[in-house]
């Protein structure tokens, strides 16, 4: 089958189909640039294999339209009911031709003409068209009872914001939101980053963050920085540093001026390597070598450049062009290459008035101003006398330092105070529909959530909301807020404020879960409601989790290599464990479904509990106890962790619920949709859990499918260490005396001989 990446250009399509919270308001998941979304290009698909002949999707496109063309083998296409995916399809373009091959199967009867291939399964479900007209979105059948919650996207399983095929915003905060709407109190410890399929603390010492994710370099409109240590992806305020190539130089080695041929290659750029150069023959053009005259609007993309290694040289330039604008946001040339011991030559050029260079603040080596070693020429040019008579002077703002041309917006250096790059008289202190304060001799806008004062006091004395004189809306801490947190992730918990009469933010109860109006438990929001939302009781879970076990998600080994802390060995008691359903037995036990609801806690956190069979006698006890034992100092990203033991009369070991169960009622349940780069994964995955156990001395004598559990379709899990066995320090393999032992599973040598090892069992596995 052909990957849909061969096919899709952009990430613009989300296939999770897994149940999803939309409770908590955040960013977009994902933004569109381009008008078309979905776009599907030529490509030649294999006509053998029905499964090539089909799109297989379920998508919501929420901007853009559908491009699908000149696909010979696609089917299936012209069959789907685009308007039901595409949020406004009578604003994007939908281009979806005909089917031409005759090798196109006809959709299932029970499709009603509209399906994704031609299986009972491949039926496309609507979710937008069908509904009733009190529907806002998505629905998941014709009634008004079954709309989907606002915050769904492409369907659900029921109305609640917790029944989404996916959700229309990312219901898990980002590091981003996290910085930018808390208090700062230090290092947030509750960002974590997506790298690969983990979430961690922290990026790897060689990764980037990219707002939430460890990435291996930024985006093109990001560029990175370090702070505090961290190299992250900041959005560029202007345009993005691009180093590009001057006039004699690497690929523009052949060229003597920058003409019409070559000056789109200067677009976006902020630095050039080398020299520019502009002869007649590039401004005018050269009918040798048959190069048009230059459109001079094209010298606009010179607005980007700071910085000029080498010289520039200007000895033509455009009639209608009176001053060298173009380059105004240039600051530096190096002068490491001279045109005769120049650095900035502008010769002969009777249209020019004024340079504007008003950027420029170094030239490195050359000639041109006044430096330790070289002299100024500046020489044959226009009298200062003639430059007064037609008022060709500097602006009465500008200090004696001169300017680059006329206007206030030209001066080398200010006479009271700057606004950006204009020189003014004064800041907008007491006065002005945007309020400033005076940062020296330069005036700073004060932040929008300051209040602006009406008599003669100040609005702001500083930057930020925290030097405000008076709130606009809130106040919370030092800070000015546009409203009180209301659920934002804190450090440790959840955070939400109420709002006093003189507009103050103070925390809620700390058992207040939605909100509140006063700081006592009565003042909650909902708090007479016995009912708990799925949404606070999924934050409660969480919260418990991690309070009993250290970390509720795994992260990999860090470059050092430094060996985890050990596990202790929580004891629980029988009544807090509760049964729900057999998940599948053993030669010791049986393992069952549970929840775990700790003592002093009203929260539910599914478990697994495996517990001894009472017809095993007291060797089995022992061993039962060795496997918990055995559980409890291990802790790896890809080894099932151990909660706790219950001492009941049958011994209970209470585990992770891995939600997909085991891997080899997984690999049946989707074999269909299980390829290389999956199974490569999970042998890389299970190589690293059992060189964690080699490096402990531990030899897991029942490594199966099995016994291997699956969190994720990205990340499994090595459990059931009844079998495990721990080696002297200078043995490499365990000779078995007797006892039970999995035939099936087990290679020639550990069944003759009773030898195990590490790779005898992985090979087996493998």
């Amino acid at each position: 089958m052909v990957p849909v990446s061969h096919w899709l250009q952009g990430s613009c399509l989300h296939l999770n189909t897994k149940k999803q919270s939309c409770s908590r308001p955040c960013t977009p998941a994902f933004s569109l640039s381009d008008p078309e979304c979905l776009l599907i290009l030529p490509h030649r698909l294999s006509s053998r294999s029905p499964s090539a002949q089909s799109t297989q999707l379920k998508p919501k496109i929420l901007s853009g339209g559908v491009y699908v063309d000149q696909n010979k083998f696609l089917c299936h296409a012209d069959t789907i009911h685009w308007q039901d995916i595409v949020k406004n399809p009578g604003v994007h373009p939908l281009v979806v031709p005909t089917n031409s091959s005759g090798a196109c199967q006809k959709c299932h009867r029970s499709c009603n003409g509209r399906c994704w291939g031609p299986r009972e399964d491949q039926c496309q479900s609507l979710t937008k068209t069908v509904c009733a007209e009190q529907c806002d979105g998505r629905c998941f059948g014709p009634y008004v009872s079954d709309c989907c919650h606002r915050e769904c996207a492409g369907g659900c399983y029921g109305p609640k914001d917790t029944d989404c095929f996916r959700c229309v915003c990312d219901p898990v905060p980002s590091a981003l939101c996290l910085q930018s709407h808390l208090i700062p109190t230090g290092t947030q410890s509750g960002a974590k980053y997506t790298y690969g399929a983990f979430c961690v603390k922290k990026c790897p010492h060689n990764f980037v963050v990219d707002q939430s994710s460890c990435v291996r370099a930024c985006p093109s409109n990001k560029m990175e920085v370090e702070e505090n240590r961290i190299k992250m992806c900041i959005p560029c305020t202007d345009i993005c540093p691009k180093a590009c190539d001057g006039i004699g130089t690497a690929s523009l080695q052949n060229a003597q001026t920058v003409d019409s041929s070559n000056i789109d290659k200067f677009v976006n750029c902020t630095k050039i390597n080398g020299n520019l150069v502009f002869l007649i023959t590039g401004i005018k053009g050269d009918v040798y070598h048959n190069i048009e005259a230059l459109d001079p609007e094209k010298l606009n993309v010179f607005r980007t450049v700071r910085e000029i290694t080498g010289f520039l040289n200007i000895q033509s330039w455009p009639d209608n062009m009176t001053d060298l604008s173009v380059f105004s946001n240039l600051a530096t040339i190096g002068g490491r290459a001279l045109y005769s011991g120049i650095s900035l030559l502008v010769l002969k050029q009777q249209g020019i008035s004024s340079l504007q260079l008003q950027s420029l603040r170094e030239i490195s080596a050359g000639n041109l101003f006044r430096t330790a070693n070289q002299k100024v020429l500046i020489r044959s040019n226009r009298s200062p006398k003639e430059c007064s008579r037609d008022r060709q002077v500097c602006d009465p703002l500008c200090s004696d330092a001169g300017c680059w041309g006329p206007g206030p917006d030209q001066c080398l250096t200010c006479r009271y105070f700057s606004r950006g790059r204009t020189c003014v008289d004064s800041c907008h202190l007491h006065e002005g529909e945007i309020r400033e304060y005076a940062n020296g001799s330069v005036c700073v806008e004060c932040d929008a959530q300051c209040e602006r004062a009406d008599d003669d006091t100040l609005t702001c004395n500083g930057p930020g909301p925290e030097h405000c004189i008076k709130c606009l809306h809130f106040k919370d801490g030092p800070n000015c807020v546009e409203k009180c947190p209301d659920g934002l992730q804190g450090a440790n918990s959840f955070i939400f404020k109420y709002a006093e009469a003189n507009n103050e933010c103070h925390p809620c109860h700390a058992n207040c879960t939605q909100g509140c109006i006063g700081p006592r438990l009565q003042d909650c929001i909902g708090w007479m409601d016995r009912t708990p939302l799925i949404a606070a009781g999924n934050i409660k879970k969480k919260r418990a989790l991690r309070r009993f076990l250290e970390t509720e998600l795994v992260e990999p080994l860090t470059p050092s290599g430094t060996a985890p802390n050990q596990a202790q060995l929580r004891i629980l008691k029988e009544t807090e464990l509760k049964r729900v359903k057999i998940l599948g037995s053993g030669a010791f036990g049986t393992v069952y479904r549970g929840i775990w609801v700790p003592e002093g806690e009203t929260v539910k956190i599914p478990v697994a509990i495996k517990i001894l069979n009472e017809a095993t006698g007291p060797k089995a006890n022992v061993e039962f106890m060795d496997e918990a034992l055995i559980m409890a100092s291990m802790e790896h990203p890809h080894l099932v962790r151990l909660l706790g033991v219950c001492l009941s009369p049958t011994i209970q070991l209470v585990t992770q619920l891995m939600p997909h169960g085991c891997l080899l009622d997984y690999v049946h349940e989707h074999k269909d949709n299980i390829g290389s780069q999956l199974l490569l994964n999970w042998c890389v995955q299970i190589a690293k859990g059992m060189m964690y156990l080699e490096e402990r001395r531990l030899v897991h004598r029942d490594l199966a499918a099995r016994n291997v559990l699956v969190k994720s379709p990205n990340h499994i899990k090595i459990t059931d260490f009844g079998l495990a066995r721990l080696l002297d320090v200078n043995e490499k393999e365990y000779n078995a005396d007797g006892g039970k032992m999995p035939i099936k599973w087990m290679a020639l040598e550990c069944i003759h001989y009773r030898k195990f090892t590490h790779q005898a069992m992985f090979g087996v596995m493998v």
